[in-house]
């Protein structure tokens, strides 16, 4: 079979001039005719894309969003109350006593900063998602015209069956007719 090229297979299978074509559908139609893959791992590509902070901020996210976070954090601030309202006040040591004013100063400067960390972290979830989504459309066109591609050859395989029983189907009348 001869080799195609973008245009031809634009407008045949897509139904579309190459202008009109996504970026997506050209990328696909362009890996048909050189024969290349489509199919990367999504997850990879976002990988390689991801700057330092954006991998940073998932990090934060993994730990801040954790039950060992959770129990590691609830068990310092267990242990800040007690030293500071019933080990330290007993030595008149207390550096933050009752109502625990410095503690609530770090909570709150650990939330103001964790929230932005999360919200980052997210975002770049939401960018991972509109890459997996991409690639699958990719990938899901690909397949969905080398499916309309095997018709193609099958239609043109069964044809070509066709007309060779015909033309034996005549040579048999014809020898029939002769003998």
């Amino acid at each position: 079979m001869m080799k195609r090229t973008v245009e031809q297979l634009s407008e045949q299978l897509l139904h579309k001039p190459v202008g009109a074509l996504s970026s997506e559908e050209r990328g696909v139609l362009e890996a048909i005719v050189s024969r290349q893959i489509v199919s990367d791992d999504a997850a990879e590509l976002a990988a390689e894309r991801a700057s330092f902070g954006e991998r940073l901020s998932d990090q934060v996210a993994a730990v801040g969003g954790s039950w060992g976070f959770i129990i590691a954090f609830a068990i310092v601030l267990f242990g800040w109350m007690l030293l500071n309202s019933e080990v330290l006040t007993r030595f008149d040591a207390a550096f933050d006593p009752y109502p625990f004013i410095f503690l609530n100063l770090l909570l709150s400067t650990l939330a103001a900063i964790q929230a932005p960390i999360i919200m980052m972290s997210q975002n770049r979830a939401s960018n991972k998602d509109r890459i997996a989504a991409a690639h699958d459309y990719e990938v899901n066109l690909r397949a969905e015209i080398d499916i309309i591609r095997l018709h193609e050859k099958l239609d043109l395989l069964m044809l070509e069956k066709v007309a060779k029983l015909e033309a034996d189907l005549g040579e048999i009348k014809a020898a029939l007719q002769t003998a």
